[in-house]
């Protein structure tokens, strides 16, 4: 804990070292929860830097009550600012769908995933949701794996309470009938 809050006080400093020992130790994370929403890999690290630029800047504004805490606030606030990132740039695109894969390698940069399983299960998972059309995905995204709500999800997209509640309808019919078409693929493969 108290290293995260030199770190975190290193970077308030802008201090290039610490900005780039946090850089190196959420690095794994935030390209984790880009891709998510942006596939293509290039694109993708455009904008993880870009998120840590926006949270650099904004370090000041970042508070926590209690250093228990730290951690998992810390871990959250980079988040919503990868998925801000991700959104602002799928937006300036008016949500087109990319282009590309994400590279085999890129699934085995470590971050803090306890498990082996956890991380087959978490590629299967990205590889159905990547299927989905992209006004869909990034409602079952926001909602499904980030947590937002939907009052949330329509602020930050602009769009009605009521087309996010549809899509994510429609995303998860959509999920429903990819993994069922993988499950038979499964059975018929034995």
């Amino acid at each position: 804990m108290e290293k995260t809050l030199a770190i975190l006080n290193g970077c308030r400093e802008n201090n290039p070292k610490y900005q780039k020992i946090f850089y190196d130790n959420y690095n794994a994370f935030a390209l984790k929860i880009v891709f998510r929403y942006i596939y293509n890999y290039e694109e993708a690290l455009e904008v993880t830097n870009d998120g840590f630029v926006k949270f650099f800047l904004q370090i000041e504004k970042f508070r926590h009550d209690m250093e228990a805490d730290l951690e998992r606030l810390l871990t959250g606030w980079v988040k919503r600012i990868m998925i801000n990132t991700a959104i602002d740039l799928l937006r300036k695109k008016m949500l087109l769908p990319e282009i590309g894969g994400i590279p085999e390698y890129v699934w085995d940069i470590k971050d803090k995933n306890p498990t082996a399983e956890q991380m087959i299960i978490y590629k299967d998972l990205i590889t159905l949701v990547k299927k989905l059309p992209p006004a869909y995905r990034i409602v079952f995204n926001m909602h499904v794996i980030d947590g937002y709500t939907h009052i949330e999800i329509a602020e930050i997209l602009k769009i009605p309470v009521g087309t996010s509640k549809s899509n994510l309808l429609r995303a998860r019919a959509l999920m429903q009938k990819y993994l069922n078409q993988k499950e038979e693929l499964t059975v018929c493969s034995m």
